[in-house]
């Protein structure tokens, strides 16, 4: 196939989630109801943080943002996934392609952070309550706001390399969405130094947030392993536990994705494993985190009767 101009830029087929078609429409109504569910767990989080003055903790500041940038992440691919399952094999424009791109990846950084600045914030609450008050408004805004900065810089680094390379015209992606690693694989020029950036600048920005993640609720499992409370241990245990596994998910699938060799590329494992931190995770999310914290229950019950009281009038 010749190959186009990029000045030009070449389209690109979205070949979807699964190449057999027959499944689609049970998929489609699934990932529509997970997409429903997400918007109104995490749209429900940002309003309540935004409009209940109970939830103006850092912790609540933390989740609001972290709510947000998940019913963000997961519009990026979605919609345009639900609309592969009705019509197969859809025509991306390069702009639109390397856009989706670039926001993905944004996105999917700053989750990362976030859950970082989470896990930090949870630490000192827990272990060091007395001097919980580091975590002034002014530093939650400077690590939301530096987990948005490193992230979008991160973004248009790879973005900018992997749209620099040269596409066969209407080459077809094996993906539901455009991707660094499909990219990397339909690219017919030398990749090398695209994929050095993603194994060393890109695995730094990944393990820098895990890292952290793992260093906070390990010091947060010593601190409840010294209370002498049965039942606060085996409450804080359970809160851990879910906590871990929704990272683990999150920063397993993403590892799994982006930093092993090109040899060992699998479109099928890639488009699966991209479910799990792209739709799953930011899902799960709200329900984890949030809605299952008494305080957030009480506001949504108090934003729920003011809605009721005028009816009642």
């Amino acid at each position: 196939m010749a190959l186009v101009n990029l000045t030009s830029g070449p389209d690109f087929l979205l070949l979807g989630l699964m190449d057999d078609t027959v499944a689609h429409p049970v998929l489609f109504l699934l990932f529509l109801s997970v997409y429903l569910l997400n918007a109104m767990g995490n749209l429900s989080i940002v309003v309540l943080v935004r409009s209940d003055g109970a939830l103006c903790s850092p912790m609540y500041y933390f989740l609001g943002h972290l709510s947000f940038v998940d019913a963000c992440f997961t519009t990026v691919t979605v919609p345009r996934l639900l609309v592969s399952m009705l019509h197969p094999a859809q025509a991306i424009s390069f702009q639109a392609c390397f856009a989706q791109m670039y926001f993905f990846v944004a996105l999917g950084i700053t989750e990362s952070y976030l859950l970082a600045a989470m896990s930090y914030d949870r630490a000192v609450a827990v272990c060091r309550p007395l001097h919980y008050t580091v975590m002034t408004p002014w530093r939650c805004r400077a690590l939301v706001g530096a987990s948005w900065a490193v992230s979008h810089l991160h973004s248009l680094l790879h973005t900018l390399l992997i749209s620099a390379l040269s596409y066969p015209h209407s080459a077809p992606v094996r993906h539901f969405f455009c991707d660094m690693t499909v990219m990397l694989s339909l690219a017919t020029s030398d990749t090398s130094t695209a994929e050095t950036a993603i194994f060393s600048e890109g695995l730094a920005v990944v393990l820098t947030p895990l890292i952290l993640v793992s260093l906070s609720y390990a010091h947060i499992l010593i601190a409840v392993l010294r209370v002498r409370s049965a039942g606060g241990s085996r409450r804080a245990f359970s809160t851990c536990g879910t906590h871990l596994v929704v990272v683990s998910l999150f920063f397993g699938s993403v590892l799994s994705v982006y930093f092993r060799p090109s040899s060992a590329y699998s479109a099928r494992y890639d488009r699966l494993a991209s479910v799990v931190y792209a739709v799953v995770t930011p899902t799960l999310n709200p329900f984890i985190y949030s809605l299952r914290n008494k305080e957030v229950k009480g506001a949504l019950k108090r934003r729920l009767r003011c809605r009721a009281a005028p009816q009642d009038v």
